[in-house]
């Protein structure tokens, strides 16, 4: 074996181990980018408002009714986020106190400036340790948080806590695996190009298929539970009033797409405008949102 030959046999080994560690340096980044755009997802609260609070207000009336609230019940609003369903109650319910809480305090802050009356309150605040007394509240509501919460268990516990005898808990998941069609094309497409993010499809999400919040408000305690899909329309005049929202870090499904870099970004945005127009070049569409709602009452007994 000659020097020459043994020369360029370690300039290859160079090669190689050199390209391993750029292709390392580049997978950590975008592992940090991930994790780093993953914990903004819910602190811009315009922009969040822009891609699920909207949605939140249409589909808040429906969850109202089934719900069962009645004019002067007080209620807490859990997960309040932008305001979405406290604004709504504070709309049909003329005589009901309102307090909406959030550990989020520019979606409180968010919430608060758009308060229309003093019968409505916002604080920050933990689903799994709420500072309020025992039955403080007519009714405890969660619109689309469940899901988020690390402990569940403890926040339906807390919900039923300060719920008083005979009053009622309810809450809304959205239904990540085919019933949300916002988010389930999105995935769709993300996993398409990049399948080693599969686990991150929000389709995993904890309480959201038929019969998981149902079971979860049995295993509390509740009586009388109740659960049934609530569905929405979700129209957009655009394709960029579809994707905008996520260039801004909403969601997890926005803290994956800042996270990627402009070329991965680009070929997902053009799978998604031929997922969603087609042969069009630009124009309005509508997609269906379902949710799964649940109610349940507190015993008696308490």
């Amino acid at each position: 074996m000659n020097n020459s030959f043994i020369r360029r046999l370690l300039l290859l080994s160079l090669a190689i181990a050199v390209l391993r560690s750029y292709r390392g340096v580049a997978a950590a980044q975008e592992k940090a980018n991930i994790k780093e755009s993953e914990a903004k997802m819910f602190s811009a609260s315009t922009d969040y408002e822009r891609f699920m609070g909207r949605w939140s207000r249409r589909l808040a009336p429906e969850y109202i009714a089934f719900a069962g609230v009645k004019n002067g019940d007080r209620v807490l609003d859990v997960g309040t986020g932008t305001g979405s369903l406290a604004s709504a109650l504070e709309a049909a319910l003329t005589s009901s106190e309102i307090v909406g809480v959030d550990p989020s305090e520019g979606f409180i802050s968010y919430a608060q400036k758009n308060a229309r009356s003093g019968r409505t309150h916002f604080e920050t605040g933990d689903a799994q340790a709420l500072r309020f007394q025992d039955n403080s509240f007519d009714h405890s509501m969660a619109l689309l948080v469940m899901n988020f919460i690390p402990d569940h268990n403890k926040a339906i516990g807390e919900m039923r806590r300060v719920t008083r005898p005979q009053g009622v808990v309810s809450a809304c998941v959205w239904d990540y695996d085919a019933g949300m069609q916002m988010l389930r094309f999105f995935w769709d497409e993300a996993v398409a190009l990049d399948p080693a993010i599969e686990p991150k499809d929000e389709r995993h999400m904890k309480l959201s298929r038929e019969g998981q919040l149902g079971e979860l408000w049995k295993r509390a305690g509740l009586v009388n539970v109740q659960e049934k899909p609530v569905s929405i329309d979700q129209p957009y005049e655009s394709f960029d009033d579809y994707w905008g929202p996520f260039l801004k870090g909403a969601g997890p499904g926005g803290a994956y797409v800042v996270s990627l870099s402009d070329e991965r970004r680009r070929e997902l945005e053009t799978r998604l405008r031929k997922r969603l127009l087609g042969d069009r070049e630009n124009g309005a569409f509508v997609l269906k949102a379902r949710a799964w709602c649940v109610r349940g009452e507190v015993p008696k007994s308490g």
